[in-house]
């Protein structure tokens, strides 16, 4: 039993480590790009998406981090919903620190259709009259 209970305190911080939080973007703070899906990295624990926008004649890659494939999922944005290629809007959270992309909370994707929330809290996780800061 002791040996169990030590092998988990050494689980336990590695596990702490392997998550983190959207605590780096301003969430008070809304961006929007629009341009053209270079990459979409569907893995866990966070998708990401590699935006190709382009500003002032010169493109840049830009990377957007959205909500694990389970909250995707049960939100209705599947796999295949975007793909290499597709030209989408991503509306999100800037970094705190200033560098370019941010978080997703939503997408809009060519035909208007709105798919997310990327960087949504589950409901049951809100706690009434408590802000993210």
């Amino acid at each position: 039993m002791k040996k169990t209970i030590a092998l988990l305190g050494l689980a336990l911080p590695l596990a702490a480590v392997a998550h983190h939080s959207f605590a780096m973007f301003d969430m008070a703070k809304s961006i929007n790009f629009k341009g053209t899906v270079k990459e979409v990295q569907w893995t866990n624990p966070h998708v990401w998406v590699e935006l190709n926008v382009t500003a002032d004649g010169k493109t840049s890659t830009l990377s957007f981090e959205g909500a694990a494939i389970p909250v995707l999922k049960r939100v209705g944005w599947m796999k295949d919903t975007v793909k290499t290629g597709d030209v989408v809007t991503v509306v999100g959270h800037p970094y705190k620190d200033g560098r370019p992309g941010g978080s997703i909370d939503h997408l809009i994707l060519a035909d208007g259709r709105k798919v997310g929330t990327g960087d949504a809290i589950p409901p049951a996780l809100v706690v009434p009259g408590v802000t993210a800061q």
